[in-house]
């Protein structure tokens, strides 16, 4: 089962990363991630890129705005283009990115899962829950327009996706770590990184939201006509300011009634069955969920789960402009440097690990 590992807040930025730096960042993030893996293994590599913090430093490496929201896009655009064709070497394969092109990423899992005979249908199916979980389960304004997955020759996987608030244009990342998590729909999360809490959330993978899930399993196998009595109720109550949902602007009673003949025809037998079934949105975990709060008094949570330093300089030229002479020889030393290693030689990899600890202020082991 997935692991959330956290998620962070970071302003929208638009424009794109020129093509001199994109194509240097094709270089060096690949040679960094064979870096880790030469070192530690490829699990390790997905346990960092699950880490919000080490994410955002690792863009700020490659030469990206810290702050930005591209960095999301750009770094995993940079590590799916860089390691084409090297997966095998490196051990590591990215499927998925940004728009469209999040769409197909079941069919580049499935294509991944067969040429390396791994269940491709379990990996798409633990993409599409990944972006179900933050779009509908978490609802906390942002909309996911980006989500790029990877994965191990063993089947070890992480996720990075991020969605986009329009209504003040913030951005919001989640990190997925595909392991030592065992129910995918309660507090998912070990870490957050954010820079503000959004006031208006539906968290139903909150802990305290678990009497609402069972009830909303409950209602969803209920004969529809029953749940349309209570979704008519719903709709004439006055319900609280705190809400955190408009009845008349959210809810479209004919939407939700439809959705919710197909999960009684489905008759899920837990919650994560719920989420998963076709066509169950936000809208229709709202409604649910609301009906479980009206009959049964279980109130799902409104808690937001939500609670650099720069080696090359940055994009934009804060705090300054990207030296491009110093960007090469990186590239140059790492390929080097896990080129040794390959051939039993780790000095260098070895004096990564000691500037590491150094700058951390602990001992290598």
């Amino acid at each position: 089962m997935p692991r959330r590992t956290g998620y962070a807040d970071l302003p929208l930025h638009t424009g794109r990363a020129p093509r001199w730096l994109f194509e240097r960042m094709e270089q060096l993030a690949p040679a960094i991630v064979e870096a880790v893996v030469v070192d530690r293994g490829p699990a390790a590599f997905l346990e960092q890129l699950s880490d919000p913090y080490w994410f955002q430093a690792f863009g700020c490496v490659l030469g990206f705005d810290w702050h930005s929201s591209g960095v999301t896009t750009t770094v995993c655009g940079a590590l799916k283009s860089g390691l084409a064709g090297r997966e095998g070497d490196v051990g590591i394969w990215v499927a998925g990115g940004k728009g469209k092109t999040s769409l197909r990423t079941p069919q580049e899992l499935e294509a991944i899962g067969a040429r390396l005979s791994l269940d491709g249908a379990k990996l798409a199916y633990n993409s599409r829950m990944s972006a179900k979980v933050d779009s509908a389960a978490v609802q906390d304004g942002f909309g996911i327009y980006h989500h790029s997955f990877f994965v191990t020759r063993a089947g070890e996987w992480a996720v990075v996706q991020q969605g986009m608030r329009e209504l003040d244009g913030a951005a919001r990342r989640y990190h997925w770590l595909g392991s030592r998590v065992t129910d995918l729909v309660c507090e998912p999360h070990a870490a957050v990184a954010s820079s503000a809490a959004s006031e208006l959330t539906l968290n139903l993978v909150a802990a305290e939201s678990a009497g609402a899930r069972t009830a909303s399993t409950a209602f969803a196998r209920e004969e529809p006509a029953r749940v349309n009595r209570e979704l008519a109720r719903i709709i004439t109550l006055e319900l609280p300011s705190r809400h955190w949902v408009d009845i008349r602007r959210d809810l479209n009673p004919a939407h939700v009634r439809k959705v919710l003949l197909s999960t009684y025809e489905r008759a899920p037998e837990n919650y994560e069955q719920l989420l998963a079934t076709p066509g169950v949105g936000p809208a229709a975990v709202r409604a649910l969920a609301l009906i479980s709060e009206l009959v049964y008094g279980a109130p799902a949570s409104t808690r937001d789960p939500a609670r650099f330093s720069f080696a090359h300089g940055g994009k934009d030229g804060h705090p300054f402009p990207v030296d491009r002479t110093t960007y090469d020889h990186s590239i140059a030393w790492l390929r080097e440097a896990v080129a040794r290693a390959r051939i039993g030689d780790n000095d260098r990899v070895h004096a990564l690990e000691r500037l590491s600890a150094a700058t951390a202020g602990t001992t290598p082991a």
